[in-house]
């Protein structure tokens, strides 16, 4: 190896308003040993061993992210999309999330086919994704680099359900299981027909949750039996084989115990092509792991994690990083964040408004935050730190990335490695203490110094 080869160093430090900026090079010097002091601070990176693809990183086009963004002046909506999805004036969003039906994060409650009944779907109709979601979709994929798409539903249609409402949880009535896959795939028809590829779908968001949203109940039983018998034969009669089957789509902390139940046999095992996963019950790296150990042929997906504004201007920041670094080095493939865009006050939603009616104070109200809010008010983009630390991961791991070795002398330090189809190395190091910490890159035999800040990440490129 050159010991002139230099890397290049991306830096984000919010107590000295450094974000996302590149700063001066570092050179590798050759590895001797020496001075000794070197010894108890190395980061090691490890490229004779590789681990999974990545897929990449992105965002929700949830109505309230489309929603904002149409309210926006022209210019300052090219910005936001440019900061997303344009890799070299953004941080290169390349694998996203949509719905299927709203969500909670819609202005209110919709469906494509609300004619009680309609099992042959004569008025199924997406004219409504049309007015926002699909043309940012589309937008997206013009000016991005390959951007990829997967749909998730909250609810089936409030007829399709035993509860009768989109709402509360409920489940999917028997005798509409055919239909609902029939519904899927005619959404994915509908939507490549208006220009959007689907990559694939998750069965349910949130399959264990009852909400005061759109939700709707599975155990791991149902889902395999509504995958095995419905779903994945009505993906094939429509030509849509290709597409991917993710189950579950929930917290990770029973994903081992739910995929044993849904692909406990080959045939179920056979019509699905992983798991998604979500953050909200802590972090069980260690589940996704294990998951790996059972099924590894199968993707991980972290397809939603969003947090509220942190007590810090880098609290939502470093959590994100925290759980990026943690899925990737427990096997997942790409790593999906929530809602995109929402305005100052979280919105828009219809679910804070039937809390509000139900007798919750509105100050006990979880308000959402996303890494790019839009300030209505001062018709102005507010930049999250959530932003900036997502970009130091999708700026720079390319999709098609492996994962490789590392290992790191202390583990309040968080870090990841990867080398890009391109050969470029890139390793992420997270500082979430209160403390500088001292650094010694090494690869090949080489060495490089950093002082890493307080509350600091940064991004070596080599």
């Amino acid at each position: 190896m050159d010991s002139q080869k230099k890397i290049r160093v991306f830096e984000t430090h919010l107590a000295s308003d450094i974000k996302l900026q590149e700063q001066k090079e570092l050179s590798f010097y050759e590895d001797k040993a020496e001075p000794a002091g070197r010894e108890d601070r190395l980061l090691n990176i490890y490229d004779g061993v590789k681990y999974q693809e990545i897929l990449g990183f992105g965002g929700a086009f949830t109505e309230a992210t489309t929603m904002n963004l149409k309210c926006m002046n022209p210019e300052l909506k090219k910005q936001a999309m440019e900061m997303y999805f344009d890799r070299e004036k953004g941080i290169g969003y390349n694998f996203c999330r949509s719905t299927i039906n709203s969500c909670d994060f819609s202005e209110d409650f919709y469906t494509y086919d609300d004619v009680d009944g309609d099992f042959e779907l004569k008025h199924f109709d997406i004219s409504h994704d049309k007015e926002t979601i699909i043309p940012a979709i589309r937008e997206a994929m013009d000016m991005g680099e390959d951007v990829i798409l997967y749909s998730s539903p909250w609810s089936p249609p409030a007829w399709m359900k035993t509860n009768e409402k989109m709402s509360k949880g409920g489940k999917l009535k028997k005798d509409c299981y055919q239909v609902w896959a029939d519904y899927v795939a005619k959404f994915i028809k509908e939507y490549e027909a208006a220009g959007v590829p689907v990559w694939g779908v998750t069965v349910q968001n949130e399959a264990k949750a009852e909400q005061g949203w759109e939700s709707c109940f599975y155990t791991a039983e149902e889902e395999r039996a509504y995958v095995v018998e419905k779903l994945k034969p009505a993906m094939k009669k429509n030509q849509l084989a290709d597409k991917k089957i993710m189950f579950w789509d929930h917290n990770k902390e029973r994903v081992v115990d739910r995929a044993c139940v849904t692909m406990g046999d080959d045939v179920a095992r056979d019509c699905f092509d992983g798991v998604a996963v979500h953050w909200y019950s802590g972090d069980h790296f260690g589940a996704l792991d294990v998951f790996h150990g059972l099924f590894p042929e199968k993707l991980i997906i972290a397809s939603e994690q969003c947090t509220g504004k942190g007590k810090t201007v880098y609290a939502s920041g470093e959590k994100y990083a925290h759980d990026i670094i943690g899925d990737l080095n427990n096997w997942a493939n790409a790593w999906v964040d929530w809602n995109m865009v929402l305005d100052e006050n979280g919105n828009p939603d219809h679910w804070k408004d039937e809390q509000q009616a139900t007798g919750v104070a509105e100050e006990k109200i979880w308000v959402g935050e996303s890494p790019i809010v839009y300030d209505r008010e001062k018709k102005a983009l507010d930049i999250r730190s959530s932003y900036y630390y997502m970009g130091h991961f999708s700026k720079f791991i390319r999709r098609g990335a492996k994962r490789i070795g590392y290992s790191v002398y202390d583990s309040t330090l968080e870090a990841c490695a990867f080398e890009n189809p391109d050969g470029t190395i890139v390793c992420v190091v997270l500082n979430r203490t209160d403390d500088e910490k001292e650094l010694a890159l090494r690869y090949q035999g080489q060495l490089a110094d950093v002082q890493m800040k307080a509350h600091s990440i940064y991004t070596f490129v080599f």
